[in-house]
């Protein structure tokens, strides 16, 4: 099941990496992800869980609704944003401990859910042909309001010239994991989610998808920071977020890294 934005993963076990004298007295840190990392961080979690035996949660939601909660004092520890913008505004008011690490880069996809007419391609013709044959009753993405796969989406779409003919029958996820949810429902012809989504098997087998060329819209630089609250334990696992186990399972959910 996809995720909602209030999404919480637990992960327990036995503490080590020096942290066993005060993990067991205290609360384990809280990550605020991007949705968009909720299949891929999980696995990260769990690796980490499984590696060092210290339990993190992960609340996974809008990058622009968890810096709001940042600004208004949730406990977060660590903040994953799916676009680094939220990331240097939240860093220059003093609410992380630096200017954060690029972690990964994000793409695009078009996605159908089987035995919907939209056939999904990466330069959106059948989109478009379906559009003036009325043939689109719902179309999802996530609100580009306040989430960054929301906002690159509008931004390819107006690029391919398809925005316009789109909004009335445009259908906002809070989230990019809500947009899947409603693409993918049987109630909505497609959409346009996150790659790392439509990866994962339990998105995978519910629908077909295309990659949008990266060229329409601005780049999804995805960048994370420890904020000004972090203990030992978050900083343990904001080190391993950049490690090669981790950023192998990065890699097979669709995210490439540069290094800055």
């Amino acid at each position: 099941m996809l995720g909602r934005i209030a999404t919480r993963a637990l992960l327990a076990a036995v503490v080590c990496l020096g942290l066993a004298g005060r993990a067991s007295a205290a609360e384990p840190p809280v990550v605020a992800a991007a949705s968009d990392l909720q299949f891929a961080v999980t696995e990260i979690a769990e690796a980490f869980a499984a590696e060092t035996g210290h339990e993190v949660r992960l609340a996974f939601g809008s990058t622009g609704n968890f810096a709001r909660q940042i600004r208004e004092g949730a406990p977060y520890e660590i903040f994953m944003a799916a676009d680094e913008r939220f990331i240097a505004e939240l860093a220059a008011d003093g609410f992380t401990r630096d200017a954060g690490t690029l972690y990964a880069l994000g793409r695009l996809v078009v996605i159908a859910p089987h035995g919907s007419s939209l056939l999904p391609d990466a330069e959106l013709e059948n989109l478009e042909a379906m559009l003036q044959a009325g043939q689109i009753t719902r179309f999802a993405i996530a609100n580009p309001d306040h989430a960054p796969y929301g906002m690159r989406a509008m931004e390819a779409l107006k690029a391919r010239g398809l925005w316009a003919d789109l909004q009335p029958v445009m259908v906002l996820g809070e989230n990019v994991s809500q947009a899947a949810q409603f693409a993918l429902s049987g109630n909505a012809e497609g959409g346009i989610i996150a790659y790392s989504l439509a990866l994962a098997p339990e998105v995978g087998a519910r629908g077909s998808h295309a990659l949008i060329p990266e060229t329409w819209h601005a780049p999804l630089r995805q960048r994370m920071a420890l904020l000004t609250n972090a203990g030992a334990a978050a900083e343990a696992f904001y080190a391993y977020i950049q490690s090669p186990p981790a950023r192998r399972i990065m890699a097979r959910y669709g995210f490439s890294v540069s290094e800055e």
